[in-house]
């Protein structure tokens, strides 16, 4: 069993470390400014729920102190549905009716000093209230992300998964303490703790997002779209991966669009970088060009050339990363004998 000073000392610097990340966030000057509010304020609203937890371990709270932590919980949820709508949709715009959402909060803020906390009382509010509440915001945050990744899964795909993920074991406590289970009540600050210093490793070495990448593009989400199609057509109909020598600033003007505009758009709608696009075209070819019998004993590189390699190697090499297999080991695996 920790100690209580043990105990103490996890749980304060997991506090500490959430209240740093939401100052850094929220002074950052890189990145969609919203994007970083809108997680400052969860980190925000989590600290200041688990160090409501911590003193109250330790120290007895008068009714409104408790009431605080409470009315950080109250912020999380929305802003972490909102976080998730930003996140995917960059020319969204949060309305009015969005921030309806926040009604919860402002109202249980300026009467947390009238709310009685003590025996039934205290733990519909303390746990109920939480538990019921954050569970909904859950629910319509992972369908947020569900719904996202079955159109196409992403980089701030997984991202959002982790923050939910952690989200949700939080609550998970919350509701097992609703429920009488028995716990050790200042588990929750240190599992919170371990998970801040989880999150701040993740958020500083995450990839940046396409999302923050082109924040002040004129090209928004139905452009973007419209120009992804026109792309795919080029590749499709045309075979345009065909030419070795094909470029960013070729499919531009072939398109009569700035190579800028070519590369968000292939960044936002395929989750790839121009290279990888072309050569996705190109290795689906090279698969096809591998099982087919009549050609089972051309060289290598024929079927490279054939599939708008413009080397060897270049060929190899995008292969092996796209399937896990040289082209060789593949065709020996795929063709009928």
């Amino acid at each position: 069993m920790l100690s209580n000073n043990l105990i103490l000392v996890l749980a304060t610097l997991g506090l500490f470390q959430g209240f740093f990340l939401f100052i850094y966030l929220i002074t950052l000057k890189k990145g969609n400014k919203k994007l970083n509010l809108y997680l400052s304020l969860i980190l925000l609203g989590l600290t200041i729920r688990i160090g409501k937890s911590v003193l109250g371990y330790y120290i007895p709270l008068e009714a409104w102190q408790k009431n605080i932590g409470i009315s950080g919980s109250l912020i999380v949820g929305p802003f972490l549905w909102f976080y998730g709508i930003v996140l995917f949709q960059r020319s969204t715009t949060l309305t009015k009716s969005h921030y309806l959402h926040l009604l919860p909060f402002f109202l249980f803020a300026l009467l947390l000093s009238f709310i009685p906390s003590n025996g039934d009382f205290e733990t519909f509010w303390n746990y109920g209230l939480v538990v019921f509440h954050l569970a909904i915001y859950l629910v319509v945050s992972w369908f947020t992300l569900v719904r996202r990744d079955s159109q196409i899964p992403s980089k701030r795909s997984k991202w959002y998964r982790n923050i939910l993920i952690g989200v949700t074991f939080i609550w998970i406590y919350y509701l097992g303490n609703f429920l009488n289970l028995k716990s050790h009540y200042i588990w929750g600050p240190i599992f919170y703790s371990f998970l801040i210093y989880a999150f701040t490793y993740l958020f500083l070495n995450r990839e940046n997002f396409d999302l923050e990448k082109y924040e002040n593009s004129s090209l928004d989400k139905d452009g973007s779209m419209a120009l992804f199609k026109s792309i795919q057509k080029l590749f499709e109909k045309e075979n345009l991966f065909l030419e070795p020598t094909i470029s960013l600033s070729t499919l531009s003007d072939r398109l009569s669009k700035s190579s800028k505009e070519v590369s968000q758009s292939i960044n936002e709608n395929a989750q790839q970088n121009f290279r990888e696009f072309v050569n996705k075209y190109r290795i689906e070819k090279a698969k096809a060009l591998l099982v087919d019998l009549g050609r089972k004993d051309a060289k290598m590189a024929t079927v490279a050339y054939d599939s708008g390699f413009g080397t060897v190697t270049a060929f190899n090499v995008a292969f092996k990363k796209s399937t896990g297999l040289t082209p060789s080991s593949y065709q020996k695996e795929n063709i009928s004998n």
